[in-house]
């Protein structure tokens, strides 16, 4: 099941909606959230904020609350009402709770527990997820934690070992996975750093909280002029050569230039969805 909205992804609390259309302008797609940006005396409003919302099906996801709870059924009632068929569940931890969600709905599987980093590998087995998501501080909270990262800003080592595992969990599905918010709206040089590594790394987008953080994101999920030239030069030198072969001092195989393949389809992918 493919995912590909682009690599910036909004969220947008669900009870503000004169802010709906500016954050999807904003962005490649915006995140509808009904779940902790919503207060619990806010959420029915919030539900038909979303049932009158008259955006572009394509290009919206809605984060609802997690599976088991009241306010999860209340909530895929309000979605079925609209076009909206791109539902981010929140705090996944038991793949046989997303049974509920029919052929035609995408599922983005927000694993942010321990629990649910521990069952990443069964829910981006499940048949409707098409993208994994982790987080790191709710992760920190079900673990009794009180920060996912150092003074200096860098992860600890638990919320770093729960970002590669949900990655390579859908990677090991054929599944997307999208990287956690930066909670640090001022930090821009780290956020540049994280979304380069995540690209780097295999996600295909990163979510965000601020509009600030967008043109960011797009910037490190696009390849340099140098990059991409390496890409198209050694795709075109493989052309006339049988396995492995030396490019301008390097040895280039398979894995070598699926790299260079991936370079130039994210390029397309932002080209597309821009």
């Amino acid at each position: 099941m493919d995912f590909d909205l682009g690599p910036a992804l909004l969220f947008c609390p669900a009870d503000r909606p004169e802010r709906f259309e500016g954050a999807l302008a904003k962005a490649d797609a915006v995140i509808l959230d009904l779940e902790d940006a919503v207060l619990p005396d806010a959420k029915a409003s919030a539900r038909e904020n979303i049932v009158a919302a008259q955006l572009d099906p394509e290009r919206v996801i809605v984060r609802v609350n997690p599976a088991g709870s009241a306010d999860f059924d209340a909530d895929l009632v309000a979605v079925a009402r609209t076009r909206f068929r791109t539902v981010m569940v929140a705090k996944t931890e038991d793949p046989s709770a997303l049974d509920v969600f029919a052929d035609d709905y995408r599922v983005l599987a927000l694993c942010e527990t321990a629990r649910g980093v521990h069952a990443a590998g069964a829910i981006a087995a499940h048949p409707r997820v098409a993208a994994l998501m982790w987080g790191a501080e709710d992760l920190l909270a079900s673990l009794g934690g009180t920060a996912s990262r150092f003074p200096d800003g860098r992860y600890r080592d638990v919320a770093r070992i729960a970002r590669a595992q949900v990655l390579l969990a859908a990677g090991a599905h054929g599944k997307s996975a999208i990287d956690a918010v930066h909670l640090d709206i001022d930090d821009e040089d780290g956020l540049a750093a994280e979304a380069a590594d995540a690209v780097a790394s295999g996600f295909c987008a990163t979510a965000c909280i601020h509009p600030r953080q967008v043109p960011i994101i797009r910037s490190a999920y696009r390849p340099d002029e140098e990059t991409l030239a390496w890409a198209r030069d050694v795709l075109a030198a493989a052309e006339g050569e049988r396995g492995v072969f030396r490019f301008r001092g390097r040895m280039i195989d398979e894995p070598v230039l699926r790299h260079a393949r991936s370079v130039l389809a994210g390029v397309r992918s932002q080209r597309a969805t821009g």
